[in-house]
This record gives C-alpha cells, sequence and structure tokens, in this order.
C-alpha cells in the first residue's frame, strides 16, 4: 500500500484537526497580548507619573490655602488614577476646610473602598458624620481611625486630635441620653410623690377622717424616694476619676495604657515621648527602659472602657 502525504495549503489546515496550528496561533495571540502590555506599560507608568505630579501641586496650593486650586490638582490626580486614595482623602480635606461635610463624606467612603487601613479617611468620615448629628455613625469611625491610628503612629499628632474630636462626640452622646434620663427619672419621681399623697389622701377618706398635715410617715416616704432617685442619678454626676484609670504623668484618663518591667502603667504616647525627648528611662522608678520592653496593659484598658461607658461625662474631663 502507498501512503500518499496530504498536503494543506497555506492558510487552509483545519486547525481543529491540526494541534501544532492551533497552538501556533495562540502564541502568536499571546506574543501579540505581551507586546500589547509591553507598549502599554509606559503610558500606564506616565499617566501614574502625571497623577502623582498633580497630587504634588495640590499640596503646594493646600498649604498656601488655595484650596480652590488644591481641589482641582486633585480631582485630575483623581480622573487619570481613581484607584489611589490619598488622591481622595486630599481631596476630602481641602473639602472639610471649606466644611462642606457632604462632599467630605463622599470621597471619605470612596477611600475607605480603596483602602480601609486609611487613618485620615475613616477620621473625616467620622466628623462628617457627626455634622449630620449621626453620632454612632460618626462615633464608630472616629475609634476606628483612633485604633489604626495608634498602631501606625501612637506618638502622632493624629492620633491626639483623632482622640480629642472621639472624646468630644462621646461626651455628647452622653449629654444627650444622660438629659433623657433626667427627664425620664424626675417624670417617675413626680409621679411616686403624686401617687404617695393620694393613697394618704384617700385613706383618710376611707376612714371618714378629715385631711389632716403630711403624717411622719408620708415625709419619710418621700425622703426615702428622693434618696432612690438620687442613687439612681449618680452615675451621671461628674466625680474625680479614680487614679489608677488615670496616667501618671499626665494625670489623664488612659486611652492606650501600657505597663512597663518595673510594673508602672503609662499612657503610651506621654511615655513615647519621654524616652525619646527626656531619656531611656522609667520616669518614676528611674531604671533603664526601651520602648520595645513595653506591654499593652489589657486589664486597665478594658476597665477605662467599662468606666468610660457607665460615666460619660468622664470624656469631658480627658
Amino acid at each position: 500500500m502507498q501512503f500518499i502525504p496530504i498536503k494543506f495549503v497555506s492558510g487552509s489546515c483545519p486547525s481543529n484537526f491540526c494541534h501544532f496550528c492551533t497552538l501556533k496561533e495562540e502564541g502568536a495571540v499571546g506574543r501579540e497580548g505581551r507586546a500589547r502590555r509591553r507598549r502599554m506599560a509606559p503610558v500606564v507608568a506616565s499617566v501614574a507619573k502625571q497623577a502623582e505630579l498633580l497630587r504634588l501641586d495640590g499640596n503646594v496650593a493646600f498649604k498656601k490655602e488655595r484650596l480652590g486650586a488644591a481641589i482641582d490638582a486633585y480631582t485630575e490626580a483623581i480622573t487619570l488614577c481613581p484607584d489611589v486614595a490619598i488622591y481622595w482623602t486630599n481631596r476630602a480635606l481641602c473639602y472639610f476646610k471649606r466644611k462642606d461635610w457632604a462632599r467630605v463624606e463622599g470621597d471619605c467612603r470612596k477611600a475607605v473602598k480603596l483602602d480601609s487601613s486609611s487613618v485620615k479617611a475613616h477620621y473625616l468620615l467620622g466628623l462628617a458624620l457627626l455634622e449630620k448629628e449621626d453620632y454612632a455613625g460618626g462615633i464608630k469611625k472616629l475609634e476606628k481611625a483612633f485604633d489604626l491610628g495608634r498602631v501606625s503612629n501612637p506618638s502622632g499628632y493624629m492620633v491626639e486630635d483623632i482622640w480629642q474630636a472621639l472624646a468630644r462626640a462621646k461626651y455628647k452622646e452622653w449629654e444627650l441620653s444622660s438629659s433623657k434620663r433626667a427627664w425620664r427619672l424626675q417624670k417617675l419621681k413626680d409621679a411616686c410623690e403624686k401617687a404617695i399623697m393620694e393613697y394618704n389622701f384617700l385613706e383618710d377618706s376611707q376612714t371618714g377622717d378629715e385631711p389632716k398635715e403630711i403624717s411622719k410617715d408620708i415625709i419619710d416616704q418621700l425622703e426615702f424616694l428622693k434618696e432612690v432617685f438620687s442613687k439612681a442619678a449618680e452615675d451621671d454626676s461628674p466625680t474625680e476619676i479614680p487614679d489608677y484609670l488615670c496616667c501618671k504623668i499626665s494625670l489623664d484618663i488612659f486611652r492606650d495604657p501600657v505597663i512597663t518591667l518595673s510594673g508602672v502603667t503609662y499612657e503610651r504616647s506621654v511615655l513615647l515621648d519621654h524616652l525619646q525627648k527626656v531619656g531611656k528611662f522609667d520616669p518614676v522608678t528611674r531604671e533603664p527602659l526601651d520602648k520595645h520592653q513595653l506591654v499593652p496593659n489589657l486589664a486597665i484598658k478594658e476597665a477605662v472602657r467599662a468606666y468610660l461607658k457607665e460615666h460619660g461625662w468622664a470624656y469631658r474631663m480627658s
């Protein structure tokens, strides 16, 4: 039997039968794709570089308080590279300066989606929500910003700003709820006093006696009632914060307590500032101390959290 070789005309090869041609075609497509990506790479890099230069221009304008020019520069940067969170937060900061809270919220929500660890985005978003009187949402965002900030830069100025904003928001929230509680307690107290007096009058009318002066028993009941309601209002009455919940250096209530090898607890940022500016030793015991030896005091941190939950007025004193 004689075998006759089959010859395909160029371009007429049935690829579903010829595996070699299929691979060859796919290889050509792959090479073309890689070549296209190589051609695009300089373009992408150029766009990113241009966006970064616009950000720097925006920063210069912002420092000169030319907010309109800064917003324009950041907007152009966002147009070129919309997936860079810092462009959104920088523009949000400009809107913050203008108190344009709706735009602050919009830009910060976008930034948080792009970078959930952005301290500035959570912070500004928290402030924007507070302006809407969304205290629960604003406080939640400020707490997130504070937690992120004290990890990345515990002694930074921004952490202090965040804490001050958070403390004001917490105090405002407590003030509102405290006013409602005080009103409800007073209303209940009045109702109880009225009930005691009416019961005394009803008892006299049933015996046929003429209404007489308030008896000692009634006076005692009213005094006891007053004590009960005074006790109920104690948590909303400002007093001194216990010493064990306060830093020995700043005398403020703890925010991020750390304990040293000698067993003394300090506020982290305050102690770090001491170690950097004064010397590497324990402020109380004078023993050598390095920042890497600090350990979070979780017990005191939880005690502070519980205390502030029951005594919201303490945020104003911290």
